[in-house]
């Protein structure tokens, strides 16, 4: 599909630029798009399959809107009211006869009668009373909005075509919580609380000023940071000195991006008020979700929509400054509230806001419109089909296909891990394919037998083309045979069809590989049939362990050891690179799978009570408690084709 895309971008110091730069970043590797962040000198509508316009209240929108009215597409209304744009595109360029017909044309004779009154000055233009949105909708083929509120909006507006309600894109970014706060001159434990976006007056900023004076005088530690463009009719600094505030508030302008989601990181609370509303939806709101903060919104529009679970409320009425200050003065006081509000937060705008589903969903309604036919959004996921999943095997199950001593001490020594292995091990059926990749045969037998799997094969490290045959016999004497492929998983094509199998287990290989890791994985893709399951374990380079290692001095490596030689046969592979959770969430991500499954856990049956101190410093300072377990375990569902070959975090010399 061929899609012409307008929209601001990135420099532009609008939302919706960096929205558009996100969205387009997804949209680009499903359809054939254009993107024009300016009126182009010379158009053809004919060459595209959809006209997509991103349309926003401000200045940076005003071709996109006059486009949109030449060339009828698909329009994101990212608000319901664009009486700002409309006096951009007319008082501003001179012509007030064509804002008073707008007006006119908009809301009738006593709009007109208004705006002849704002003509010779006697009061401003009515932005809230006339939102100047009729022809723009009267003209688009259909609409994409991201809130139940904004669609309510434009239906009561008039529009009767096609409307898609799309969430927007959360991003989930990494920053250095404890950088910023050092630029801030803050050490972990003083409580922050942040202001972001442009500061004008529908942010309740002087309401949240108010409020905060109050908690000062219960903790006067707590501080307070404004980062956004001032706005002429919001005086922070004459409010600041009248409320005593000058030294627990520091405004900090406008910030770069990467400065912006810096300063996110290190607040505790972010406060992201907004009344009146026109139903727009903050991206600084998103940001903040994803990286886990604690969030106040007030409890109108598009915001009423959040769950209630990850965000706080704050009506406004009467009570707005008492709810404020009851609300920051819970999870400052009781940070872990904080933290709880924060984890939940993040959990939801990965699940239901990921650009990878907004983007999916874009152009499925693009199809749908091209196509005249009624879209129907696709799920966020599609639902596994039902199954009686067995119990896991028992330990001693097990431990009965070690039949020597060095298979004994090695299945003892990893039990923990291996039990939990196929735990997470989606059953299977007898029609189903299994791989076990680097297999030794200690739980492959039980693939079979106790996961249901029909075929089990496995595959190890050797020269291409040789197919060995194993036969195991358990201490029981149960018999499994099976045939192991022998192949380099980074350099080879893997043996198997495309579509084969139903699962395939990476287990405590991806740490060994040390040249393309991402060879294996788009294999691994390549081999698995549609919404099959790839399960990945490794050690993790993040663990209470390992960061108790590197604090104390040493290695914080699972497995840093060269490895002696051998005299005879070939000596194992050694660790070559270990990794973070959250670098297998996106290990996964970019080679095509959707992540059902992110956990860690012991490697080993061992109580380590001596890493209690490396959990206190982590609390301290208020970093991630969790997935710091020795072992990851993780399982991907296939979602598509390998996104990104070559991911600039795991290979240099490419891009970010």
């Amino acid at each position: 599909m061929r899609v012409a895309f307008f929209s601001p971008l990135p420099p532009s110091r609008s939302g919706i630029a960096d929205y558009s730069a996100a969205l387009l970043e997804r949209l680009e590797r499903l359809a054939e798009v254009e993107a024009f962040s300016e009126r182009p000198a010379r158009f053809d509508a004919a060459r595209y399959d959809a006209l997509l316009y991103q349309i926003g209240n401000n200045p940076f929108h005003a071709f996109a809107y006059e486009l949109a009215l030449e060339h009828p597409g698909v329009v994101v209304m990212h608000e319901s009211n664009l009486h700002h744009l409309i006096v951009e595109l007319t008082i501003r360029r001179g012509d007030w006869d064509a804002y008073l017909a707008q007006c006119e044309y908009d809301g009738g004779a006593a709009a007109l009668e208004y705006a002849r009154r704002a003509r010779t000055l006697m009061v401003g233009p009515d932005y809230e009373g006339v939102p100047m949105t009729r022809r723009i909708l009267e003209r688009s083929r259909a609409l994409i909005v991201h809130s139940g509120f904004m669609l309510d909006q434009l239906r009561a507006a008039g529009f009767h075509g096609p409307i898609a309600r799309i969430p927007h894109g959360a991003w989930i970014p990494s920053a250095d919580r404890m950088l910023y706060r050092q630029r801030l001159g803050l050490d972990e434990t003083t409580p922050l609380v942040g202001i972001f976006g442009f500061l004008k007056p529908y942010k309740r900023i002087a309401e949240s000023l108010r409020a905060f004076r109050r908690l000062v005088r219960l903790e006067p530690r707590v501080r307070m940071i404004l980062a956004g463009e001032p706005h002429p009719d919001c005086p922070v600094q004459s409010m600041l000195t009248a409320l005593g505030l000058s030294e627990q508030v520091r405004t900090l302008g406008f910030t770069p991006i990467e400065d912006f989601t810096g300063y996110l990181a290190a607040c505790d609370v972010v406060l992201n008020l907004r009344y009146p509303t026109v139903g727009e939806t903050s991206g600084s709101l998103l940001r903040a979700l994803g990286l886990g903060r604690a969030v106040l919104v007030s409890g109108v529009g598009a915001f009423r929509e959040l769950p209630d679970d990850v965000c706080l409320k704050v009506s406004v009425d009467a009570g707005e400054e008492d709810q404020i200050f009851e609300y920051l003065n819970l999870l400052v006081s009781r940070p872990e509230v904080a933290r709880a509000l924060g984890r939940r937060a993040r959990e939801y705008v990965e699940r239901e806001c990921n650009w990878e589903l907004v983007a999916e969903r874009y152009l499925s309604f693009l199809q749908a419109v091209a196509e005249g036919r009624e879209w129907t959004p696709p799920p966020a996921a599609p639902p596994e089909p039902p199954a009686i999943t067995p119990p896991p095997p028992e330990g001693g199950y097990v431990q009965t296909w070690a039949t020597s001593t060095p298979d004994q001490d090695y299945v003892e020594t990893h039990l923990a891990r291996l039990e939990k292995t196929l735990g997470v091990i989606p059953p299977g059926g007898p029609h189903d394919r299994i791989l076990e990749m680097g297999a030794y045969l200690q739980i492959t037998p039980a693939l079979k037998t106790r996961l249901g799997y029909g075929e089990v094969r496995a595959c190890y490290y050797g020269p291409a083309g040789r197919l060995d045959h194993r036969v195991a016999v358990s201490a029981l004497g149960e018999r499994f045979e099976c045939d192991v492929d022998l192949f380099d998983a980074e350099r080879d094509r893997f043996p198997y069809p495309d579509e084969f199998f139903a699962t395939v287990l990476c287990c405590e290989l991806l740490e060994h590989l040390k040249a393309d890791p991402m060879h294996a994985l788009a294999e691994v893709n390549r081999i698995l049939l549609p919404r099959g399951h790839v399960v990945l374990t490794t050690p993790n380079v993040t663990s209470l362990r390992a960061l108790s290692a590197a604090l104390q001095g040493y290695h914080p490596g699972f497995f840093p050891q060269y490895l002696k030689p051998e005299v005879e046969g070939e000596t194992e592979a050694r660790h070559s690179r270990e990794y973070a959770p959250r670098e297998i969430r996106q290990l996964l991500g970019d080679a095509g799978f959707e992540v059902t499954l992110l956990e860690t856990g012991a490697f080993r049956e061992k109580p380590e009570p001596e890493l209690a101190w490396v959990r206190h410093l982590l609390e301290r300072y208020r970093l991630p408690e969790d997935l710091r377990g020795d072992g990851i375990y993780a399982v991907g569902r296939k979602r598509g084709p390998v996104r990104e070959r070559y991911p600039a975090w795991l290979y240099s010399g490419t891009s970010q």
